[in-house]
């Protein structure tokens, strides 16, 4: 028979007390104690509210995002927020995005802070015939033309199913957005930055979705013990191909033990780049150095395509960006981007890559460090670590508008693994809006980990997922570890599937899995979700999970639920989940209930009445205790605290002895 057990309204937490005083009274909290209250509980003190101090998750970036809707907006429309599939809106960051319609209108800013390049994220409309077109926009700067930004819809708009056409006519549509970037400008903060739809503008809308401005430092000068791709034959216009000059400056600093320095410019690529070991690629930044691709060949054969190719060990790759010019996905081609293996003892730091079918589709290495890059706008993955990956960390890394998985680390079958995949990390690393897939995703693997992140705006599946789906050569083994991550407006638009978190069993079982420190927030569909049976569930633990604000695209949404055909167990304890559904006979959550938790030291004028408000966890009784002294503490039930164990929000005033005293409370499970 299914479990079902339900408590308060979806959004009011469990088990976190909320202490308050009446209207008047003043209220201080003891910081001596501030941090016995962390992480469990949160305060409203009279008109000061005290929340526990939040880790920052996610990538620490150089830019500011600035979001259409909250912008200044004249004639404009603003649309969203929406949740279904196929809108634009649901591929909108915050799920909302402004509409240039007509002349003349348009949306403007504050600059918070210098800077002098701007990344502004856009949808124009596709043709007829799905080629798509090339369009302009305005941007100003205290009112006075900047430029003419270069916008087009000839790398956005796919249809149908996956993989997806640029054929209109199979209808769904998806991957409204792409981006345009540029620098050189002057930008002073309080600087008022306009995008506007002139008459020289041409295409019928513009649909805003956010700006970003970044301060660019100056291109450096040339690294010691280098040689320049310019003194073998490359000519950085962006024209001249130059495929034949890197290969060969790569080739001769390999054999003078020197690295390669690609100073500021643009370079025309038009085919696979190899990499032996001991290779260092250098660029001047990843705003002044770039690797172009060819307009007319990219898209006839793949070896025509940019393709960094690892072919050894200690490689190192920095600063400078790969744009690409890929406008359809065939996955039986091989990948354009960086690809390859990279040995041992190799990096890649600080490189953007654009336009590409997967960002990084990367196997076969060992102590592979990722720091610093930004996957936009490609066909597939932001990064994979695929076949034979092994503690590769990949850090402070954002990717953006992926085809795929912003980060996924699958132990793919098709190659033979040279090193036993596992121990790879994923950790600070920032995943939005991808137009299919995850936010971050494991495959399998001993002892994988995903942590620190901040997954926001996955519109069509998980901010998570854990799933045996795909073949591996190595199923999940050890202790998989998702932890202090935040995961916002994720989760697919199916209530039959997608959680914001989930653990898909679909092939085989899942042993040995850890989930805590999360916060789990504004869920499409479910906050955490378990599905398929086809091995169990088992040696599973969360704790300490915030899951709050779900099914905001459905009202068939739990906060955790276990679909009819789930295997296994997952005990869950110090966690914040208003509801939960289980329709598996095979599989049950343990919900432990929460140990003592927060404690304040409060000071109270005597007399004062106190009330305090807190839910239950299903199927658990709750009181609050007091105590005067911490050192040795007698620990005393207030009296009328204690909740029964339906689930039912219990709330109760307890006066406080006369000439006031500074105290001590605790929630307590019997």
């Amino acid at each position: 028979m299914p479990r079902y057990r339900q408590t308060t309204a979806n959004a009011t937490p469990i088990s976190k007390p909320m202490i308050k005083h009446l209207p008047g009274q003043l209220t201080t909290i003891g910081l001596a104690v501030l941090a016995a209250l962390l992480p469990f509980t949160s305060a409203s003190l009279g008109q000061t509210a005290l929340a526990p101090l939040a880790t920052i998750r996610g990538a620490s970036v150089p830019w500011t995002s600035y979001e259409a809707e909250s912008m200044t907006i004249h004639g404009g429309t603003v649309f969203g927020p929406s949740y279904a599939p196929f809108l634009v809106t649901t591929e909108s960051s915050g799920r909302k995005c402004v509409r240039l319609g007509g002349t003349g209108q348009y949306l403007q800013f504050t600059a918070l802070s210098d800077a002098t390049a701007i990344v502004v994220r856009y949808s124009v409309p596709d043709t007829a015939n799905g080629l798509g077109a090339d369009y302009t926009l305005g941007l100003y700067i205290n009112g006075i033309l900047a430029g003419r930004l270069p916008v087009t819809s000839r790398f956005s708009w796919l249809y149908g199913a996956y993989p997806f056409t640029n054929n209109p006519s199979a209808g769904s549509p998806r991957n409204f957005f792409d981006e345009v970037r540029t620098n050189g400008l002057s930008i002073s903060a309080g600087d008022i930055i306009k995008l506007q739809k002139d008459s020289s503008d041409m295409a019928s809308y513009y649909e805003i979705d956010l700006v970003d401005l970044e301060n660019v430092p100056a291109p450096p000068v040339a690294p010691s013990n280098s040689l320049s791709i310019l003194d073998y034959g490359a000519v950085a216009d962006g024209v001249t191909d130059c495929t034949a000059a890197l290969r060969n400056c790569v080739a001769a600093a390999q054999a003078q033990g020197k690295s390669v320095w690609m100073p500021a410019g643009t370079y025309l690529i038009t085919g696979s780049i190899n990499l032996p070991s001991h290779t260092t690629l250098q660029g001047a930044g990843m705003w002044h150095t770039k690797l172009v691709g060819s307009d007319v060949l990219y898209n006839t054969t793949p070896s025509r395509r940019i393709n960094l190719n690892g072919n050894g060990s200690s490689i190192h790759l920095s600063d400078f960006a790969i744009l690409g010019f890929l406008n359809y996905r065939n996955d039986t081609e091989g990948n354009d981007g960086l690809g390859g293996s990279y040995g041992t003892g190799s990096s890649i730091s600080r490189v953007w890559v654009e336009h590409t079918k997967a960002a990084a589709w990367i196997q076969n290495s060992l102590g592979l460090v990722v720091d610093g890059c930004r996957f936009r706008n490609t066909l597939a993955d932001g990064i994979n670590l695929c076949v034979g990956m092994r503690s590769t960390i990949v850090t402070n890394c954002a990717a953006r508008g992926t085809g795929d998985d912003c980060f996924a680390i699958w132990p793919a079958a098709y190659a033979n693994p040279i090193h036993a995949p596992g121990l790879n990390v994923i950790t600070h690393c920032t995943g939005q809006m991808p137009f299919l897939a995850n936010g971050g995703a494991i495959y399998g693997g001993d002892g994988n980990r995903i942590e620190d992140c901040l997954f926001q705006d996955i519109p069509y599946q998980c901010g998570v997922l854990l799933s045996t789906t795909f073949p591996v050569s190595t199923n999940f083994s050890g202790t998989t570890i998702v932890r202090r991550c935040d995961l916002n407006r994720t989760g697919g638009t199916s209530a039959d599937s997608y959680g914001a978190l989930q653990i898909c069993l679909q092939n085989r079982g899942l042993s040995g899995l850890n989930l805590n420190d999360l916060s789990i927030t504004n869920s499409i569909v479910h906050g955490l979700s378990v599905i398929y049976g086809a091995g169990a569930l088992s040696n599973a633990i969360m704790s300490n999970v915030t899951i709050t604000n779900y099914g905001l695209g459905t009202s068939r949404a739990h906060g955790m639920w276990a679909r009819y055909d789930a295997g296994g167990s997952l005990t869950a304890s110090d966690c914040t989940v208003a509801e939960y559904k289980d329709d598996s006979a095979r599989f049950v959550f343990n919900v432990v209930a929460p140990r003592a938790q927060g404690i304040l030291n409060i000071l109270i004028p005597g007399g004062t009445i106190m009330t305090v408000t807190y839910a239950a966890t299903p199927g658990s009784t709750y009181h609050v205790e007091s105590t005067g002294i911490l050192t040795d503490p007698s620990w005393s039930v207030v009296p009328g605290s204690t909740t029964n164990a339906t689930g039912n929000t219990v709330t109760f005033t307890a006066p406080l002895a006369s000439g006031g005293s500074s105290r001590f409370y605790r929630t307590v499970s019997p």
